[in-house]
């Protein structure tokens, strides 16, 4: 199972969202440096390394920002520590205003 895959099941199975979207952006970050096993490396932008999650979901109405971000990291703890690099996340109840 991918990255984004394994993403998309466990916000579905938490947050039965109404709408939902995993973007995988980590072509857009090659070229940038990080530091691997001690050494300074530059990120070739292949892999599911950076992702960005857009979701709408009822679980979220009453809680402030800080909360709904806390809510999704919970969920997804398993597949940060396996490493996935950066992870954007854009939260937001029904009829809340999106960016998106």
């Amino acid at each position: 199972m991918s990255i984004q895959s394994d993403i998309e099941a466990k916000l579905q199975k938490a947050f039965a969202p109404e709408r939902l979207l995993v973007i995988n952006e980590s072509h857009l970050h090659a070229g940038h440096h990080h530091v691997e096993s001690g050494h300074v490396a530059t990120f070739d932008g292949e892999g599911e390394t950076h992702m960005r999650v857009r979701i709408v979901s009822a679980a979220f109405a009453g809680m402030s920002r800080v909360e709904r971000h806390r809510a999704v990291n919970e969920q997804l703890k398993d597949v940060l520590k396996g490493g996935l690099h950066a992870l954007a996340i854009e939260p937001a109840a029904p009829g809340e205003p999106t960016r998106w």
